[in-house]
């Protein structure tokens, strides 16, 4: 188990994207995937572990490996994200029953093993599961990082709003990530 005070919690991002309201997200999310792949590999150069926080989208049989091949096999975008996400060998994968990685999910346990202080989220979706894992986080005691470029919502305003609550009530810091902007 490494020691890492900084944690990046990736939430639902190797994800078939096959919900209803999908296509409304498909473009926001490829584009935050690009910037959680640039963040991911900064914070990798410092160190930082992650931990991927996953549904298995009701199939309890499987494997996360399966979950990611099945994602990696996908055409177009859904592909690309999983693609580019994909976690490497020694990142952590959990998966969780419903909407918070911190839910009936050994989570907790990870991070206090860990020596976890500070926490960034990043994933799909801002308003629910993101939003649910970083409220989930502050509960805990956790210093959270929410960075805007690094989620994706079914709407801009969906987005924006549980930004705004998340750095509002839950004082989250929701600024931009630098570190995974375009060079």
């Amino acid at each position: 188990m490494p020691i890492s005070r900084e944690v990046l919690l990736l939430v639902d991002v190797i994800n078939p994207l096959d919900f209803p309201e999908a296509e409304q997200m498909l473009a926001s999310a490829l584009a935050a995937a690009r910037a959680i792949a640039r963040l991911k590999q900064e914070l990798a150069r410092r160190g930082v572990a992650a931990i991927y926080a996953n549904d298995n989208y009701g199939t309890w049989h499987s494997e996360f490996s399966d979950i990611l091949q099945a994602c990696r096999s996908l055409p177009g975008a859904r592909g690309e994200i999983a693609e580019l996400l994909a976690p490497a060998p020694e990142d952590l994968v959990i998966l969780k029953p419903q909407h918070s990685a911190f839910h009936s999910t050994p989570l907790e346990h990870l991070l206090d093993r860990m020596r976890a202080e500070r926490l960034c989220i990043v994933g799909f979706a801002t308003d629910m599961c993101v939003m649910l894992s970083a409220t989930d986080a502050r509960m805990c005691g956790y210093q959270v990082q929410v960075p805007r470029n690094c989620t994706a919502a079914e709407s801009a305003w969906r987005k924006r709003e549980a930004l705004r609550q998340l750095g509002r009530a839950f004082k989250c810091d929701t600024r931009a990530s630098v570190a995974a902007r375009k060079p």
